[in-house]
């Protein structure tokens, strides 16, 4: 008796269960949109579509917008308790006086500024605020400095971090954005970068928002140009150098739903200022997010093969969101569970058994998510194992 479930389990391995759950009547005949930008990416915060793509993996020149590079690792070193909002850190000679690398020529004052001086104390709040209003590239090097004891090792730490965090097209020569030929990143690394961002530092993301900042008796206001348009807007950065042209990371949020939108090599600070806010107000206009399962809620449920329960309800442990076109509704999705069947126990709740797949009607796959059995499964006792090889004998496998 017991060389038959033996035998039954090599048939299950080798085969996979596909379930096709239900149809979803929704749209696929989507609208685009055309930028003059360069290089674009707009992406949905929740979701992680791309619903703008413009050369978005090309690295390249990114400007002060690099410095959301820099502003995650300093957030980072204060939640890992490196560092505090008020800690105080001293302004460097080279912070306030800038050389280049290459000839020692002085650089002095080295692009944008929050005017600090040499040689006295700041705190690391003030420091973030002159980055992230005043895009201050002294700011920067105190930052860089205090972290990794100098601007090349936290270029160092950088890219070592951009790496872990699956930016693929970045690298990074300096904490600024200073124009340098290797020091590059992707729309799309961008994109991904602020959405950790939001993601990983919800508690210090207001300060991007702020739209004034004053230090050292010199009021600055923040150059990003979505700030100022009615369309809920909240961050992120601009940057502007020769090599790059204008370019701008931003984010807004309407009835609770969060656009990133990057683009760079724009003409002109105006014309940044209008395709920001046109293509962000397209992004919420044409598509919306639906809610397919809340969290841990049960999507299906799967047979057991000789454990203390015949079956187990599939969840999902997280919120499952699709970001859809509105422009038609004559399509479909198909929502398809697939996983090894029958599950073979034990399970764990906290270890996932099976994938839901979402696929349009070209059989292209829109998201995956894990599912877990919604509570653990045992094997069965020595009667519940006798009874079980008896079904099968009797009755074939379980699945028919």
């Amino acid at each position: 008796m017991s060389k038959i479930p033996i035998i039954y389990f090599f048939k299950i391995l080798l085969s996979i269960m596909i379930l096709c759950l239900f149809n979803l009547k929704q749209s696929l005949s989507e609208t685009t949109i055309n930028t003059s930008a360069k290089y674009a990416v707009l992406m949905d915060y929740d979701t992680g579509r791309i619903l703008l793509n413009k050369n978005s993996n090309v690295s390249m020149a990114p400007a002060s917008m690099s410095k959301l590079m820099t502003i995650y690792m300093a957030f980072e070193a204060i939640k890992q308790d490196r560092i505090s909002l008020d800690t105080l850190l001293v302004v460097s000679e080279n912070a306030w006086r800038k050389k280049d690398k290459k000839n020692g020529k002085e650089l002095a004052p080295s692009g944008s500024s929050m005017f600090l001086e040499p040689l006295t104390k700041v705190t690391v709040e003030d420091l973030l605020r002159g980055i992230i209003v005043q895009s201050g590239n002294d700011a920067c090097i105190v930052i860089a400095e205090a972290l990794n004891g100098s601007e090349d090792a936290f270029a160092d730490s950088m890219n070592e971090r951009a790496k872990e965090l699956g930016l693929q097209n970045s690298y990074f020569t300096n904490s600024t954005g200073w124009p340098d030929k290797e020091h590059l990143m992707s729309s799309l690394d961008l994109a991904l970068l602020s959405n950790k961002l939001y993601q990983d530092f919800p508690d210090y993301m207001h300060y991007f928002a702020e739209k004034k900042f004053s230090y050292n008796g010199i009021a600055q206001s923040n150059r990003n140009p979505v700030l100022y348009d009615d369309i809920g807007a909240d961050g992120l950065k601009t940057g502007y150098t020769k090599a790059s042209g204008h370019g701008v990371v931003a984010s807004a949020i309407q009835n609770g739903r969060r656009l990133i939108l990057v683009l760079n090599g724009i003409e002109g600070t105006k014309l940044r200022s209008i395709e920001a806010e046109r293509v962000l107000s397209w992004g919420f206009r044409e598509y919306k997010n639906i809610v397919l399962f809340e969290k841990n809620e049960i999507v299906d449920s799967a047979n057991i093969w000789l454990g203390n329960r015949p079956t187990v309800p599939l969840v999902v442990k997280e919120k499952v969101i699709l970001t859809l076109s509105k422009a038609n509704n004559n399509n479909d999705l198909k929502a398809i569970i697939k996983y090894v069947a029958p599950l073979i126990p034990p399970l764990n709740q906290d270890a996932p058994v099976a994938k839901l797949l979402i696929k349009n009607n070209k059989g292209e796959l829109v998201s995956e998510h894990k599912l877990f059995p919604e509570y653990n499964i045992n094997k069965a006792g020595p009667i519940g194992r006798l009874f079980g090889s008896l079904s099968y004998l009797i009755w074939g496998n379980p699945l028919k």
